[in-house]
């Protein structure tokens, strides 16, 4: 009887080793990392062959990823650009903002500067209004006193002018009608100090030049007490502008000015400052 044969498996020398190969990752897993990097999966490929449980062939796979298109690189050059001119508006807002707030301090600080000097102004013009009244008052003043004073000397003043202060207003008068001339000392032309200066000379008295010094030249006497004789003088004594002679009965006789030359006037005509008395 012949013995039954017993089937022999031939098995490769390698079938008992697992594979030295990597094996490879998910199809899955790719396609989600792929679409993450670089947006969309286009194209997925799988090839594989079915075997046996103990094949020694792994599963292969193909992948193409996804190209950076030309269109996607302007868009996110385009994000970029706008991402960069934001952040340049955001900039220049703020450095306006500052400035705005810089003007603003500046403009306030500018009105109260102006409020305080036009304040000060005020307060000059109010103060400088105030001087001025003061003096009108001051010089009506003075005229009712000399107004009063010619009224009370009207019958005596001039038989009291004797001596001396007779002979200097007979020369004063004697020269009313001559011309004026700056610089003028006679015979038949006078400026205000050279006419009172050669009316002094004429009694032997020797007095300055200028009206400034004439001004100063005698004893002050108040406008109220005045005397035929005494040096009238417009101005500060010792600065004096301009001078003449009292001749008595509230008249004084002076080199005026080209238009009018030595005159006879009243003294309201125009009210002197102050009075010297030499005699």
């Amino acid at each position: 009887m012949e013995e039954p044969l017993i089937p022999v498996v031939l098995m490769s020398h390698t079938a008992h080793i697992r594979s030295h190969r990597k094996p490879r990752r998910s199809a899955s897993k790719i396609a989600m990392r792929a679409g993450v990097a670089g947006g969309v999966l286009s194209t997925l490929a799988v090839a594989g062959a079915s075997g046996s449980a103990n094949a020694a062939e792994p599963v292969t796979q193909t992948l193409e990823l996804p190209t950076l298109t030309a269109d996607l690189a302007a868009q996110v050059a385009e994000s970029a650009d706008a991402t960069q001119q934001a952040a340049a508006n955001y900039q220049l807002q703020a450095e306006r903002d500052a400035a705005a707030t810089k003007a603003a301090k500046q403009a306030k600080a500018d009105l109260a500067e102006a409020k305080k000097k036009a304040e000060a102004k005020k307060k000059a013009a109010e103060e400088a209004a105030r001087k001025a009244a003061a003096e009108r008052a001051s010089r009506t003043t003075e005229r009712a006193t000399l107004s009063a004073s010619a009224s009370a000397s009207t019958s005596t003043s001039t038989s009291t002018a004797t001596g001396s202060a007779a002979a200097v207003i007979a020369f004063v008068k004697a020269q009313v009608g001559d011309a004026y001339v700056s610089g003028g000392t006679g015979p038949n032309s006078w400026d205000c100090s050279g006419l009172v200066q050669a009316a002094f000379n004429e009694i032997g008295v020797s007095l300055p030049r200028v009206s400034q010094d004439q001004s100063t030249a005698g004893t002050q006497v108040s406008l109220s007490n005045l005397q035929p004789g005494d040096i009238l003088y417009w101005g500060s004594a010792g600065s004096a502008y301009h001078v003449g002679v009292y001749v008595g009965d509230g008249m004084f006789v002076g080199a005026q000015n080209p238009s009018t030359g030595v005159v006879e006037k009243p003294l309201s005509y125009d009210p002197p400052t102050g009075a010297v008395r030499v005699l």
